[in-house]
């Protein structure tokens, strides 16, 4: 198994399978899309640490790379969008049936119409909470433009965040699992932290 994510991370082919997990993992968020473009980037500082005069092996561009997370991120937020959008009767009643989804509904209704979309990109970095959110906006019918921005810079953040994660974990601690395990549960802490922040009650209008 380790011999096979080290091809994949050598071959062209890695920016298609990371696009396309991070695509899919808004509709199933067990998909380990962070951790793949972890261990992609850890491949990526290895490379860059090769001794003067030997031929380096393949390893992803760290900008490619970026850019194929930040964008399958954008896209598959967007899907998930429409798809709630034209969900209908039988998807609202899915979300009035989940306390959750209601709560972040909420929540995700005010803070657009307020300008402060910046829980979509909190949601981003929490466990399932891109697909919430994406449902949440899609289902309630906000406007595209209220959404999509903070969608686009929620994605580049999680893309940044994650591949400097395996990029500067490969550089201080060496391109080995150690440095990919470190930069993954640097990750998921992350990503618990922001789960706290979107479980936090909204706060009440001043009268």
């Amino acid at each position: 198994m380790l011999e096979s994510v080290g091809a994949l991370t050598s071959s062209p082919w890695i920016y298609a399978v990371v696009a396309l997990s991070v695509v899919l993992d808004v509709f199933v968020p067990l998909l380990p899309s962070g951790v793949l473009v972890i261990t992609a980037a850890t491949a990526a500082a290895a490379g860059s640490t090769t001794v003067a005069g030997e031929v380096p092996h393949n390893v992803p561009d760290l900008l490619f790379l970026t850019l194929s997370a930040a964008t399958a991120s954008v896209v598959g937020d967007l899907v998930a969008y429409r798809l709630a959008w034209r969900g209908g009767a039988r998807l609202d009643r899915a979300i009035a049936r989940s306390r959750r989804l209601t709560s972040a509904q909420e929540r995700l209704g005010t803070a657009l119409a307020r300008g402060g979309g910046i829980l979509v990109v909190i949601a981003r970095f929490a466990p399932a909470g891109r697909s919430v959110v994406s449902l949440g906006a899609g289902a309630a019918h906000r406007k595209a433009k209220e959404f999509l921005p903070w969608s686009a810079l929620a994605g580049v953040a999680w893309a940044v965040y994650s591949v400097g994660l395996g990029y500067f974990g490969g550089q201080w601690l060496g391109a080995s699992w150690l440095g990919t395990a470190v930069s993954v549960l640097a990750l998921f802490g992350a990503g618990t932290l922001a789960a706290l922040l979107m479980r936090r009650p909204a706060p009440t209008p001043a009268a």
